[in-house]
């Protein structure tokens, strides 16, 4: 049983006003055992959460959630678990509701998993004609097209219109007419998919949810021969990893995965931008020299020019971006000063973050001011968070709004300058 669902449990129990003693005459349990199951240290049963359903009057809440967080645990060696797999997630089963925590971890052995199922593939999406079945292009048109949705208006509706088009992709492959490379296409389409709707998902703070999406387009991408598709998901995977205290490290295995199957079949954007995540995981990890080695191989690795067969999907990867991620890393590292100068650079660079990525720019200028404040500069930190929360007005992403409250608390003790009690009472 999920955290999230023992927690649920207990919640409803206490907001009910019953005591321990009547709640278990009422569910047929002794009370000691009903606090096991809700510290975690015994298994819920389906009986035990259908007696919080009858008592607490839920109406089948908690034995639903009980059946939909059951980990999707289908081997990846057994034949057609992909498409198994792909399947419960468009019908809407076995939705996992695990933590921040527990979820992270999983995505190693997801990651593992597909290094091994990846290397047993024949067929390659990439090989496939592009004027075959106009389904297909019509599919890959509309997730170049939610890439811009998700760093124009954010994940809210990402995450349907994803989980849409992944629906339409499960079909087609059900259908039994794409064979060969043009099947491979199909799970490639899947893939990215599922590494939308999984990055929506970690954007709205569903974590368990993300880390199911995730694994399902390693599984995609493994079965299409996709080496980029699956390193481009693990690089998603690892944000979740080294957004979890203690991950970090972990973060870094993930991106070190990704680097490993891609050497030589890539191009220098992608070296480049699985550098700057590895900087930016590292300075989660306090390793500051090897965070700034990270960032001078992606910086030298974009010096290398554009390519041809550069991946549509890292159109965002340049200069601009690579020195907010710098930013970032310095603010992590305890360095300000840094920070600000990396953040000034990038906005040199021609940054189009208020126009294109105001998502992410969001947090990259709620970052800036809490760099100003490290530096008791209110007046530019106060500037630097009317400008975050001018990107976030129209944008849809829990996790951007988390960074400005986090600016918020830390403006809190300033309420004395007034710029500062403006930019709060201004909301």
């Amino acid at each position: 049983m999920s955290d999230g669902l023992r927690n649920d449990m207990r919640e409803a129990r206490r907001a009910s006003g019953m005591t321990w003693a009547d709640f278990a005459r009422a569910s047929g349990f002794g009370a000691a055992y009903l606090r096991n199951v809700e510290n975690g240290n015994r298994r819920a049963t389906s009986s035990v959460v259908a007696a919080y359903d009858r008592v607490l009057e839920t109406g089948g809440a908690f034995a639903a959630a009980l059946a939909d967080v059951a980990p999707m645990d289908v081997p990846w060696n057994q034949a057609g678990a992909t498409l198994a797999v792909l399947t419960n997630l468009v019908d809407g089963r076995r939705v996992d509701r695990r933590s921040f925590l527990t979820a992270s971890v999983a995505l190693s052995a997801s990651a593992s998993n597909w290094v091994t199922a990846i290397r047993r593939t024949l067929l390659d999406p990439r090989a496939a004609p592009m004027d075959g079945p106009s389904l297909l292009a019509g599919l890959e048109g509309r997730l170049d097209n939610l890439r811009r949705v998700d760093d124009e208006l954010g994940s809210g509706e990402v995450y349907r219109a994803a989980r849409s088009d992944l629906s339409l992709a499960v079909t087609a492959i059900k259908t039994g007419r794409y064979t060969g490379n043009h099947l491979a296409r199909l799970y490639a389409i899947a893939a990215e998919a599922a590494r939308q709707v999984a990055w929506a998902a970690f954007d709205q703070g569903r974590f368990g949810i993300a880390q199911g999406y995730f694994d399902a387009s390693l599984r995609a991408s493994a079965e299409c021969g996709d080496l980029i598709a699956g390193a481009y998901t693990l690089s998603f995977a690892a944000i979740q990893c080294y957004s979890t205290p203690g991950l970090a490290n972990r973060a870094v295995s993930l991106l070190e995965v990704a680097r490993v199957q891609v050497k030589g079949k890539s191009t220098p954007r992608m070296e480049a931008m699985l550098a700057a995540r590895t900087a930016r995981a590292l300075s989660k990890a306090g390793a500051k020299e090897e965070a700034k080695r990270q960032l001078h191989l992606s910086r030298a690795a974009l010096d290398k020019g554009r390519r041809e067969d550069d991946p549509n999907c890292l159109y965002w990867v340049d200069y601009g971006e690579i020195e907010m991620i710098a930013g970032s890393s310095a603010l992590e590292l305890g360095d300000p000063a840094e920070a600000l100068r990396r953040f000034e650079a990038g906005m040199k660079a021609s940054y189009p973050g208020d126009e294109e990525f105001p998502r992410s720019h969001a947090i990259y200028m709620a970052r800036a001011a809490e760099a100003h404040l490290a530096l008791r500069d209110l007046d530019a930190a106060v500037a630097a968070g009317r400008h975050a929360a001018a990107c976030l007005g129209s944008v849809d992403s829990a996790r951007s709004a988390s960074q400005l409250r986090g600016l918020r608390e830390k403006l809190a003790p300033h309420t004395a300058h007034a710029a500062v009690r403006d930019f709060l009472e201004a909301g």
